[in-house]
């Protein structure tokens, strides 16, 4: 890096720091958003299937 002109330095150090905002935000917003999208969704539909088909188990 002590080759390096100032201007490639100052852009590595903002390509780094939007990288880290980028993965907080996946980490922390998006990935938690689409768990609980996904497990809620899942369960809505073995709801509906239950409304429809019936409880599971042997019929009565």
């Amino acid at each position: 890096m002590a080759d390096e002109p100032a201007g490639n330095v100052q852009t590595a150090r903002a390509g780094r720091r939007h990288e880290l905002i980028v993965f907080f935000f996946l980490a922390a917003v998006i990935w938690p958003f689409l768990s609980v999208a996904f497990v809620g969704g899942y369960g809505f539909l073995i709801w509906m299937w239950q409304i429809v088909f019936g409880p599971p188990g042997p019929p009565v």
